[in-house]
């Protein structure tokens, strides 16, 4: 077990102010890390041991390493470089790799182990308790005393310690043990005792506990001795798992009876200036297995923190408190939910919220726990944060036992957002994108790029967690109405390594205001899934406050068309088995609320359409104000009062066509709503009231009146929305109305023909080069024929806009204005040269007011009346300029054009 940290502290309190002014969603300006975290998450190149790691320590530039294995081999596991190691290791502290220092624990019968590991106040000697008989074959009884500077053991340091040593604590005189043992040197001492650190002189100190202890702390002033275990009764009175004892005599100072569950032991104790921390393993479910925070002062509970997962060591280093555990449930202290473990934390020494440091590793061997020991080394002015334990992989990458992370040099680049993009009106596009992660920053910066610049449009910061990845966005409001847009977005930690591009993400805006989006967000959506995205895991969040993002579980078939909704929106299609969509964020749902969504199904299995549950990606144990259909296709509305409480429609709705439901709760009761129309109302204003996610798709519904045969919903959704509110019925024939009114669509065309001419070379034809060109002088012109197709009926063309894509090449942009001219002659592709090239008309339709070099994307809109006027037949276009600064354009030939030259035109009714 680890010693007092009274020096990290002090350091910490000196920078308690500037942790405090980092403020979440601000990027930091100096860090390599998001403050106050001290570490990257990058693990380095580690010798490993070939069994467990239970105990370490550090000095003069060297870890020292103690457990349970014999030999230790190289960070790649290279064959033939095995050491022998028996039960202890020495490692440079910068390097990972063994130093001279070697020393053997062994036993005559049994297996020998080292259990702690202590450094005298000074770090000129080592103390190593455990249970051995003898290092490098001088006798000792399970704790022996080690000369740092020679690496010898001290002759004359022999308690004779009578079972397992599992906890060292030292002062400038004396040695604390705690562990197995009944006695020391022949006299009684039950579990805890103390020798002199010279001689190992049995020290009068009694502490006598009932069940082994575990772990043994100083008080930084010397006066107290913080003890813990398994143990109930300390020196005869009663005080579980937890005590503090007087540092000569061993009386109580502070007892804990009922302060720790019954079947919770505390495993490891570490202080710092103002406290002391506790890691608590818990048997059977539920059980306190977290971490405790006591003030020194009055050694009164400070905070507790809930969370399930047995943790092994804790370690307060500049401010937070490190903890190795394999914690699978923090949802009580309002975390993530039970499910994946996670295995390394950091929190403010001050709570219980997590902080962005998050590397891993799995159980591994043994018991299957993962980390069971920390400390912090120091070599070359770099910190180095030590790990040991059972596991055999950190951050997925193969390493046993041993792992250690550095003060500097994060190398390690945040993971690629998800971006969408979406337009509900002229002249706005909003960009949305999950939070990207990153282990060991949760200050990220997000930059945006339009139509493929290389310069970003815009910059913005927010934070995430490994378990709290909400949405960000930002809105464009320079977009153009009728224009096609696309959009990428970069994550950057605060060391400035950058996530790969997004995947585009494509918008057209429409030229007139979309009514059911549109109206969902004004009646106040607090939650709006309109599942178009093209990529997983992402479901953005459309609703005007645009943080309830939610996430794909495994794999629902993604834009499902024709969706809901008239227009161009996609559904999203569930398999009734396992696929489904959960909240990133957890919440808690008011009194009163409104749950909406569109479906389509021909199932006789039934399944959950949406329920707010108390879990994400396994079953919820909590789950009521929900929406399922029976076998028989009946929908159901329900919730949990201390019992089931339902509306039930008489109707059945698995006819393969879409429905609308919607269901609202407040304070005149329950209401159920199936396309407009009310279906049915319950005088029930309450509901189970605990924290979770919106579930999409499936989830649980164990006890439910008429249960389905699949908790899973077979068929597809759209448009699901939660409010805050209670629609009116008003207010639901109307979403119901505007779903099924004819809708704008856009068709894009690409150029069926072009090419350009140039007065430099006027015999030449360059309809397969790849390149357009313009300038005026000397003249370049480029000309480009599309197929116009007809308005489709009982519509009109709205809007028209022409993109290109500029080249790749240097100075492919231009300062001048290019013009987007009619074409009066005609004019082939294959046969146009300078010398034949067709006759240009006007006025211009568009242009483009000078353009940007670097590969892009850029439109502009053109006369709506010109292009109607040829729709129906082919349409062509010329791109003219007066300057002397060439254009150079990729042209429909060449691969990187991405569809461009293209038009974009929009229609819808009158």
């Amino acid at each position: 077990m680890r010693r007092s940290r009274g020096a990290a502290a002090a350091l910490a309190l000196s920078l308690a102010g500037t942790a405090l002014g980092v403020g979440l969603g601000l990027a930091p300006q100096a860090a390599a890390i998001t403050p106050p975290v001290a570490f990257t998450a990058d693990p380095l190149a580690t010798w490993q041991p070939d069994g467990v790691v239970w105990a370490l320590a550090e000095a003069a530039g060297q870890v020292f390493v103690g457990g349970t294995f014999s030999t230790v081999r190289p960070p790649d596991g290279g064959s033939g470089s095995e050491r022998s190691a028996v039960n202890f290791v020495a490692l440079d502290a910068a390097t990972g790799a063994p130093t001279s220092c070697e020393l053997s624990f062994t036993v005559g019968s049994g297996s020998a182990t080292v259990r702690a590991l202590a450094l005298s106040p000074d770090k000129s000697t080592l103390y190593v308790g455990g249970y051995f008989g003898a290092v490098n074959g001088t006798p000792v009884s399970s704790l022996a005393a080690v000369d740092v500077a020679s690496c010898t053991v001290k002759q004359g340091f022999r308690p004779a310690f009578a079972a397992t040593v599992r906890a060292l604590a030292v002062t400038g005189d004396t040695v604390y043990a705690g562990g197995d043992f009944l006695s020391v040197a022949g006299q009684p001492r039950q579990r805890f005792a103390a020798v002199g650190a010279a001689d190992g002189a049995l020290k009068p100190f009694t502490a006598d506990a009932d069940e082994p202890g575990r772990a043994v702390e100083v008080t930084p002033d010397g006066e107290n001795v913080i003890l813990g275990g398994d143990f109930f009764t300390v020196n005869g009175t009663n005080t579980h798992a937890l005590a503090v004892v007087d540092a000569t005599s061993g009386a109580l100072t502070k007892s804990y009876a009922g302060f720790i569950e019954t079947n919770s032991v505390v495993k490891d104790i570490a202080t710092d200036a103002t406290g002391f921390y506790t890691a608590n393993e818990g048997t059977g479910g539920g059980v306190f297995d977290g971490r405790i925070a006591v003030n020194l002062n009055d050694f009164g509970q400070r905070w507790r923190d809930t969370c399930l997962g047995a943790t092994q060591a804790v370690l307060p280093y500049q401010s937070v408190l490190y903890s190795a555990s394999h914690a699978h449930d923090c949802s009580s202290v309002g975390e993530f939910p039970d499910g994946q473990r996670h295995h390394l934390l950091a929190q403010p020494t001050t709570g219980t919220g997590k902080l962005g440091w998050a590397p891993d590793t799995n159980d591994g061997i043994g018991e299957g726990i993962g980390p069971r020991v920390m400390t912090v080394g120091s070599k070359g002015g770099v910190q180095y944060l030590w790990v040991g334990g059972e596991f055999t992989t950190v951050n997925g990458a193969a390493q046993q036992s041993l792992t250690r992370f550095a003060s500097a040099g994060d190398t390690g680049a945040p993971t690629v957002p998800v971006a969408s993009a979406v337009s509900f009106r002229p002249g706005e596009v909003q960009v949305r994108w999950r939070t990207s992660l990153d282990l060991d920053d949760s200050a990220l910066t997000y930059r945006i790029y339009r139509n493929g610049a290389a310069t970003p449009l815009a910059t913005v910061t927010a934070d995430s967690l490994f378990f709290k990845r909400p949405q960000a966005s930002w809105t464009d409001t320079t977009a153009a109405a009728g224009q096609s847009y696309t959009y990428r977005v970069t994550a950057t930690d605060a060391a400035g390594n950058t996530s790969a591009l997004s995947a585009t993400a494509s918008v057209t805006v429409p030229t007139t205001v979309e009514g059911y989006p549109n109206q969902v967000r004004a009646d106040g959506a607090q939650q709006y899934w309109r599942y178009d995205e093209s990529a997983l895991p992402f479901v953005a969040d459309s609703s005007a406050g645009g943080n309830q993002s939610g996430t794909h579980l495994n794999a629902p078939a993604l834009r499902q068309a024709p969706g809901a909704v008239s227009g161009a929106s996609t559904a999203i299609g569930f398999n009734g088995t396992d696929t489904q969509v959960y909240g990133d964020t957890r919440q808690t749902v008011g009194s009163t609320y409104t749950i909406e969504t569109w479906f389509k199904t021909d199932t006789t299995r039934g399944g959950k359409l949406v329920g707010f549950g108390n879990n994400q990606t396994r079953g919820s144990n909590q789950y009521d104000k929900h929406i399922y259909m029976t076998n028989n296709g009946r929908l159901v509305f329900g919730v949990y009062t201390g019992a089931t409480r339902t509306i039930t429609t008489s109707g059945s709705y698995n006819d393969n066509q879409w429905h609308h439901v919607v269901a609202t709760q407040g304070p005149g009761g329950m209401t159920l709503y199936v396309d407009g129309a009310q279906k049915g109302t319950l005088a029930v204003t309450t509901h189970e009231n605990f924290s979770g996610y919106w579930h999409a798709g499936g989830d649980s519904l164990g006890g439910w009146p008429d249960r389905p045969t699949s908790e899973y919903w077979a068929g597809r959704l759209d448009e699901t929305a939660v409010y805050p509110t209670v629609l009116s019925p008003a207010q639901v024939q109307n979403h119901y109305a505007l779903a099924t009114a004819p809708a704008d669509s856009v068709v894009q065309v690409p150029a069926a023909e072009d090419t350009y001419a140039n007065a430099g070379a006027p015999a030449t034809n360059y309809g397969t080069s790849g390149s357009l060109a313009v300038r005026g002088t000397s003249f370049y012109a480029s000309y480009l024929r599309f197929d116009l197709p007809a308005a489709p009926a009982g519509t009109v063309l709205k809007s028209a806009a022409l993109s290109v894509k500029t080249s790749t090449q240097s100075g492919a942009g231009t300062t001048d204005t290019v013009s987007v001219l009619p074409v009066t002659g005609s004019w082939s592709e294959a046969g146009t040269t300078y010398n034949n090239r067709p006759a240009l008309g006007g006025p211009a339709l568009g242009t483009f007011a000078g353009i940007p070099d670097g590969s892009a994307v850029h439109t502009t809109g053109l006369t709506t009346a010109s292009v109607a006027a040829a729709l129906g037949g082919g349409y062509g276009l010329a791109l003219s300029s007066t300057g002397t600064d060439a254009l150079w354009l990729w042209s429909s030939e060449a691969q990187a054009n991405e569809g461009t030259p293209q038009l974009t035109l929009t229609f819808g009714a009158p």
